[in-house]
């Protein structure tokens, strides 16, 4: 098994960070510090060390998902702002926030110890739909919707076409299929545009629904993909 799919499994975080954590050293391979990227080892013999824990696979993976409020950063730590983590103190098992929704957005975000799961979820070939109920400071028009449907270029980059749906004054709904980060905020403010609220209401066939803000309610990954 690759490492880094054994870290994900092992419910420490996704495979990308898994990643990070090896090229920074601070993964530990039967005593010795392991830093190359796609390093294989034997899940049965081997040990597998971060820093003193030692790394074992999840018997069984949990799934949660939470309506986020503002001011919430989607971290699995404290040390840039105040954490998602701290609304789901009663979950017993070590969760994760999956993808991006940054601290001054709200809305749906999905918590688990499966690595493979958030993989899934967050990579872009995947193409996982999330879409989002965007309030701007006043109506999009019909040729800033084009340049969103066709894919807008941010820092040298193309995006991915973003759907425009359910206009109504200055509230749109955009369904996207990458995460690049404040993707939406940077989009409207390239266009002039100011977000004044935003709301992640959908994960794939997961949809927000009446949860309340704050609150998580355990899910399947049925519910999901």
């Amino acid at each position: 098994m690759r490492l880094n799919k054994f870290i994900a499994q092992a419910g420490v975080c996704s495979r990308r960070k898994a990643d990070e954590l090896i090229e920074n050293g601070q993964i530990k391979v039967n005593g010795k510090i392991v830093k190359e990227l796609g390093t294989v080892i034997d899940e049965v013999k081997d040990d597998i060390y971060i820093g003193k824990r030692k790394l074992e696979l999840a018997q069984q993976k949990v799934y949660f998902a939470l309506n986020k409020p503002v001011n919430y950063i989607t971290s699995a730590t404290s040390a840039q702002g105040k954490s998602v983590m701290e609304l789901v103190k009663t979950i017993k098992e070590r969760v994760f926030p999956v993808g991006r929704l940054d601290k001054d957005s709200r809305g749906l975000i999905i918590l688990t110890d499966d690595g493979d799961f958030a993989y899934k979820l967050t990579q872009a070939k995947f193409e996982c739909e999330k879409e989002y109920e965007v309030t701007l400071d006043r109506p999009l028009l019909d040729k800033d919707k084009r340049l969103f449907e066709r894919g807008l270029e941010l820092e040298g980059k193309k995006l991915h076409p973003v759907k425009v749906i359910g206009q109504n004054g200055n509230k749109i709904n955009l369904i996207l299929k990458e995460g690049v980060n404040r993707q939406i905020r940077r989009m409207a403010e390239k266009q002039g545009y100011e977000v004044l609220d935003l709301k992640r209401v959908r994960i794939a066939k997961l949809k927000l629904g009446n949860l309340k803000e704050g609150g998580y309610i355990h899910i399947q990954p049925s519910d999901v993909m």
